[in-house]
């Protein structure tokens, strides 16, 4: 028989020193994340500056979605946000499809073992460098190169070398700014991207590549049979984490002008929330406005979010687990019916 000492010994738990060391992240990220997005929330029902953010209920979603609000210019409100909101995804996706393309080629020939690359980790650092410069330095690099006026890089070397007459506007014309902004956020990002499908292919059990060699598959077989198949996890992964910072995109719209007011043409509704919070319509914070037109973008987000975990959901695993649950039912009921209990 264990003695008293044995017991206590047995009965001590370490479990707390595990929670002691997992608390300070837990405890930031609610300081952090979790009580600004509550904030904000609350924001959302109050009003502007000029009443001293007194509470108007939905009266600002119902500004931003429907035009109609105690906000000045409610319907120019709703016109400019439905604008930001076009412009936000047009950037997104302007971005995102050619950063995964050419992300998942690179991951693809960086990977292959039959490819004797030279310089495979030089290639691989300078490719991910972009994605730690800051997005100040990045905006005035383009502002610097492709600004609107003949003092500009690229202006000036149109026109002084090639003998154009008038300088091109590629910050303050709608679409030639959309695609400058959609090239630097796939410079910036596709490296990182890369590193991330790189690490899901390296993750893929290498047999699996050699029994299809074996079979005879070509690349390309291989590719789309195998590499692709198993990476869904990393791709929905990305694809998620894109569309989170695409939807939240600011830094560049914002700071890609050579004015002291952002262009309109790329406003986002990160900017359009920033926009609101600082100097809203008739030049009053509009603190509320801010704050729902933020919960708006977050619910676009969860819905956008849930839709893409659906379509990519384990088909065959929930069908294996609906089969278990069958088949636990239908021994349940043969079990009653022979008077035995379980």
């Amino acid at each position: 028989m264990a003695s008293a000492a044995q017991r206590r010994i047995k009965s001590i738990s370490y479990a707390k020193y595990g929670y002691m060391f997992i608390a300070p992240f837990f405890l930031v990220y609610a300081f952090f994340q979790i009580w600004p997005l509550i904030y904000t929330f609350i924001l959302s029902f109050k009003g502007n500056q000029s009443n001293c953010g007194a509470w108007v209920g939905l009266d600002n979603y119902t500004t931003i979605v429907l035009g109609q609000g105690l906000a000045p210019g409610a319907a120019n409100i709703k016109a400019e946000f439905l604008q930001a909101l076009g412009q936000t995804f047009i950037l997104w996706f302007g971005n995102f499809v050619p950063q995964i393309l050419l992300s998942l080629l690179l991951a693809v020939w960086f990977t292959d073992a039959k490819l004797k690359l030279p310089g495979k980790g030089f290639f691989k650092v300078v490719m991910y460098m972009p994605n730690i410069i800051t997005a100040a330095s990045v905006a005035a690099l383009y502002v610097n190169l492709f600004g609107d006026s003949e003092r500009y890089f690229v202006n000036s070397l149109l026109m002084h070398n090639f003998g154009m007459e008038d300088p091109i506007k590629f910050l303050s014309t709608p679409w030639p700014a959309r695609i400058l902004v959609m090239f630097i956020q796939t410079w910036l990002w596709f490296g990182n991207t890369m590193i991330m499908l790189m690490s899901g292919i390296m993750g893929i059990n290498p047999s699996l590549f050699e029994a299809a060699d074996i079979d005879g598959a070509n690349s390309s077989q291989i590719f789309f049979r195998v590499t692709l198949p198993l990476l869904q996890p990393i791709m929905v992964y990305t694809l998620v984490t894109s569309m989170i910072g695409g939807l939240q995109m600011f830094d560049i719209p914002y700071l890609l002008r050579t004015g002291a007011q952002y262009s309109k043409n790329l406003e986002t509704v990160a900017v359009f929330v920033y926009a609101n919070f600082n100097n809203g319509p008739a030049n009053v914070s509009n603190y509320g406005l801010a704050g729902a037109a933020s919960m708006i973008i977050f619910v676009i987000t969860a819905i956008l979010g849930s839709i893409t975990f659906y379509m990519n959901r384990d088909k065959d695993e929930i069908a294996k687990k609906k089969q278990r649950k069958r088949a636990e039912k239908q021994y349940k009921a043969k079990m009653k019916q022979g008077g035995l209990t379980l």
